[in-house]
């Protein structure tokens, strides 16, 4: 072979080099280690279903979807810090899936200052929904309508009594104006409302109020471990109230973490069943996808629903999408399936889901609805 010819066959290689590791760099910053671990995990993994099946069929435009995970130990500083060093750092081309109201809400000055387009945050905050952001596209239903709708359902089947417990931060005042919008629809007022510390929750002086006041049902706004602890504090003082708490919460991890009070809680819910998903990704014969949402938790739908409208951004996009032709694509987003749902986006409205359903935990630990 001669000089040329090994000159030519070296720029080849490089070519197909770069081009089989092209990659699409998207950053995560969520609590992995903390209190919402186990649904961060799984809401995680429902996202990673779906994008290592993109990934296998040769990615999106020949390019692979790398997530680029931080943990933020659910602390809104570090949260912050994070988005901050992905953005800069590590120049992902959009954000993906944070977790936690106060969280995202220490993020969005970097989306503006940066022009970095949040896709699937996994909160319902009204306040990422309106006034309309630019940069922050809703994959699932407010807290807000998730609340309303609790209050409704405990009043049509008959129950008076309902309390509030709720944490005292921007997430738990949030869920707290939509309960209040519940009540005020079926002319009721809750017996009681009481709020406690996100980071150091006590519930001693609470759980005995919620035996006292003998509440038929309780909303319990709150994450993860601090709603545990909180539910068997309530069942230790001797009350039998329905429990209801929120999607976020809609984890197998967080039914292990309730143990045996972990039968007959009520938690709200913003994907479609996975019956459903399974339906319409065996039509679509991405029989892998399939087969992966059996049995899978309403926190890692939410993940697959997420990974769904990012990878439909980025095709949208075209090659090599900047962080501004994925914020274009998303604002033209238009009947996006996520499995029986479509979403869509305009420049006037980032909800993306309207969705929210009801659903309890059976005997056998698994979500009912």
């Amino acid at each position: 072979m001669n000089r040329a010819m090994h000159w030519l066959a070296a720029v080849l290689g490089l070519c197909i080099s770069a081009s089989a590791g092209a990659q699409i760099l998207i950053g995560q910053t969520a609590g992995f280690s903390g209190p919402v671990a186990a649904g961060v995990k799984e809401v995680a993994d429902g996202a990673r279903l779906y994008l290592d099946n993109v990934n296998a069929q040769g990615g999106v435009n020949g390019q692979k979807i790398e997530i680029v995970a931080m943990d933020d130990k659910f602390d809104p500083k570090l949260a912050a810090e994070n988005a901050k060093a992905l953005i800069t750092e590590k120049n992902v081309a959009a954000l993906f899936l944070t977790r936690g109201t106060p969280h995202t809400q220490a993020i969005i000055p970097l989306l503006e200052q940066y022009k970095v387009p949040l896709i699937a945050p996994s909160t319902g905050a009204m306040v990422l929904h309106k006034p309309v952001n630019p940069w922050v596209f809703n994959v699932r239903a407010t807290y807000q309508r998730e609340a309303e709708r609790a209050v409704q359902h405990l009043s049509l089947i008959g129950m008076d009594r309902i309390g509030v417990i709720h944490v005292d931060d921007s997430f738990g005042a949030d869920l707290l104006e939509g309960a209040k919008k519940g009540f005020a629809a079926v002319a009721k007022n809750p017996v009681f409302t009481e709020k406690y510390d996100r980071a150091k929750w006590d519930f001693s002086k609470i759980a005995p109020l919620v035996a006292s006041s003998d509440a038929q049902a309780v909303l319990f706004i709150g994450s993860g471990n601090a709603v545990a602890d909180g539910i068997e504090a309530i069942r230790k003082a001797g009350s039998r109230a329905q429990i209801v708490t929120f999607s976020n919460n809609a984890s197998g991890g967080f039914v292990k973490s309730l143990k045996e009070n972990a039968r007959g809680v009520i938690v709200t819910q913003v994907s479609p069943t996975s019956a459903r998903c399974r339906r319409r990704s065996s039509r679509r014969r991405t029989t892998a996808v399939a087969k992966g949402l059996e049995g899978v938790s309403p926190a890692m739908l939410e993940g697959y629903a997420a990974a769904k409208v990012l990878v439909a951004a980025l095709k949208r996009a075209g090659p090599n999408p900047s962080r501004q032709k994925i914020q274009q694509s998303l604002e033209t987003m238009s009947k996006v399936d996520i499995g029986g749902l479509e979403v869509s986006f305009s420049a006037n409205d980032h909800t993306g889901l309207e969705f929210v359903d009801l659903s309890i935990i059976g005997p056998d630990g698994k979500f009912r609805r």
